[in-house]
């Protein structure tokens, strides 16, 4: 059995107008500039639902797409490698003030889907805010991963094999945040960061993707009859699997201590299932 637990990929992002802040020497840089900001304005529109785009041209524009979830991630590929060539650049010449100026008046601003503080906040969802483009950038991976396992719980019912991909797929980028993008993070520790920034949180999510991933080639190994002994063994693993991830939550209380409970239920009942 799978539980489609969707909350992952609900993240929301303030505006950002990069042209307004970075100063361009060049009509070519203004032009970056300004196709940096296109492509992460779509993107917000998406995920804050503000877009007055119809469906019909949404279609349209994406080359034909049908799924809302493909039609972000094709979004999302054209944004991160206009973002990582900025941040490539920044880097160059990060001792310089003017240009950590710039990034401070970003204001880059994420919300959590994680948080119980930004679901049940009647005012809208609570932003976090961190003055650094590795942010940006580890934010927008984790919903591109939050994405890739949205579409693998979508194509489902259609196609085992592919959905086990995407779900190892979505596993790889959550690790990939864990290890090498939120750890440039961690110096400011006195800036609160959403769940969803902390390596701990991006490892639990990995997991759970390898656990979903395994779940699939369960249903996959049942369709073909494969033996009760090595569907038991099958099983066994997703169990190590999540508990493993119940542990690092349970073991981070103090980092944890606002996680929404219907993410820990999601958990709860996912272990359930296998019983």
């Amino acid at each position: 059995m799978m539980l489609h637990y969707l909350q992952p990929a609900k993240l929301q992002s303030k505006k950002i107008v990069f042209e307004d802040v970075f100063s361009a020497r060049d009509p070519a840089t203004l032009e970056h500039l300004k196709e940096l900001s296109s492509r992460r304005r779509v993107i917000e529109e998406s995920i804050n639902q503000s877009s007055f785009i119809t469906e019909a041209i949404a279609r349209e524009m994406s080359g034909g797409l049908t799924s809302h979830c493909l039609r972000d991630l094709q979004k999302l590929e054209q944004y991160l490698p206009l973002l990582e060539n900025l941040i490539f650049h920044v880097d160059l010449v990060c001792s310089n003030h003017r240009v950590l100026c710039w990034i401070l008046e970003l204001q880059i601003r994420w919300s959590s889907a994680l948080s119980s503080s930004s679901l049940f906040n009647l005012r809208g969802p609570k932003f976090f805010q961190i003055d650094n483009l590795r942010y940006e950038l580890g934010m927008t991976l984790y919903l591109y991963a939050a994405l890739l396992r949205e579409r693998a719980i979508e194509i489902l019912p259609a196609d085992l094999v592919q959905s086990a991909t995407l779900f190892r797929e979505a596993s790889g980028v959550f690790q990939h945040l864990a290890n090498e993008v939120f750890p440039s993070l961690q110096s400011a520790q006195s800036v609160e960061r959403p769940l969803e920034a902390t390596p701990s949180m991006c490892t639990v999510m990995s997991i759970i993707c390898l656990a979903e991933a395994q779940a699939v080639t369960i249903r996959k190994a049942e369709e073909k009859g494969t033996t009760v002994g090595l569907l038991a063994k099958l099983h066994y693993g997703i169990t190590e699997l999540l508990g493993e991830a119940t542990a690092i939550v349970y073991s981070n209380t103090k980092e944890y201590k606002d996680i929404s409970s219907s993410f820990l239920f999601f958990i709860g009942d996912f272990l359930s299932c296998l019983h």
